[in-house]
C-alpha cells in the first residue's frame, strides 16, 4: 500500500479544514488530494493530503486502485467526474468504494489538475448525500479551482524538500536558461547555480537536470 507522504503539515491541514467547513453547505465532509509518486511509474500515486485524517484509509485505497489516474487520462476522459459511489457498478472490485460507504459517503466529485508527462494532481470531495443536480457538482468544482493554488503551494512546501534557491534554479532551467544565464539573472557565479542544481537532483533522486525539472513539476515545486 502506498501510504501518504505526510499529514502533519499544520498550514496545509488548516487550509483543508477551512475548505471542508466552507463546503458544509453542499454536505461535503471530506477532501483528499492524490499526486504522482515521483519515484514511480505513470500510474503510481500517493495520497498527499486528507481532511479529516480519519478518512486516510479511503485516500490510500484510492491511490492504490486503478481508477482514475493515468488510465482515466489515457482514455481521454474529462477532467471532472461526479459519481454516486454505490451505483458505479464497480463496488465489488473496489476497496476504496467499500471504505467510502463505510464512512457514510454516497457521492464523490473529482477534479484533475494536469501536470507534464501524463501526471496530475487529483482532488476528491466526498459527500454523505447523493447530489441531485449538476449545479451542486459545479459549485464543488468551482470551489476546488478557487482553493487549488494555495493547496498546491502548501503541498509543495510540505513535500518538495527543495530550498528556495534550488527551486529558483530549476524554474530558470524550466524556462530554458542555461546555468550561465541563470547565474546572470540570480547575480551569482555559474558554479553556484550548478551547485544548487546538483543538490536538487540528489534530493529528487535523479542524475540529470531534465529529470529533476520533471519531478519538481510533479510535486508542485515549480
Amino acid at each position: 500500500m502506498k501510504h501518504p507522504v505526510n499529514f502533519d503539515n499544520v498550514r496545509l491541514d488548516s487550509i483543508l479544514s477551512d475548505w471542508v467547513a466552507a463546503l458544509s453547505e453542499f454536505a461535503v465532509d471530506a477532501v483528499a488530494v492524490l499526486g504522482p509518486d515521483r519515484l514511480g511509474g505513470d500510474a503510481d500515486r500517493h495520497a498527499l493530503c486528507v481532511h479529516p485524517p480519519s478518512v486516510v484509509d479511503v485516500a490510500c485505497a484510492l491511490a492504490d486502485s486503478h481508477e482514475f489516474g493515468a488510465p482515466w487520462r489515457e482514455s481521454d476522459a474529462p477532467l471532472v467526474a461526479w459519481q454516486h459511489i454505490a451505483r458505479s457498478g464497480q463496488l465489488e472490485a473496489s476497496r476504496w468504494r467499500v471504505l467510502a460507504l463505510a464512512h457514510g459517503f454516497q457521492t464523490m466529485v473529482r477534479v484533475e489538475f494536469p501536470l507534464p508527462a501524463n501526471r496530475a494532481f487529483e482532488c476528491f470531495m466526498f459527500s454523505p448525500r447523493e447530489l441531485t443536480g449538476r449545479s451542486d457538482a459545479a459549485m464543488l468544482v468551482w470551489s476546488a479551482l478557487n482553493v487549488w493554488p494555495v493547496v498546491k503551494r502548501c503541498i509543495a512546501q510540505a513535500h518538495a524538500c527543495l530550498s528556495p534557491r534550488e527551486r529558483q534554479c530549476l524554474m530558470l532551467a524550466f524556462n530554458g536558461l542555461t546555468a550561465r544565464e541563470s547565474a546572470d539573472q540570480m547575480i551569482c557565479a555559474e558554479r553556484t547555480v550548478n551547485y544548487h542544481l546538483a543538490n536538487a537532483m540528489a534530493k529528487l533522486k535523479v542524475d540529470n537536470k531534465l529529470a529533476a525539472i520533471q519531478r519538481a513539476c510533479w510535486i508542485g515545486a515549480i
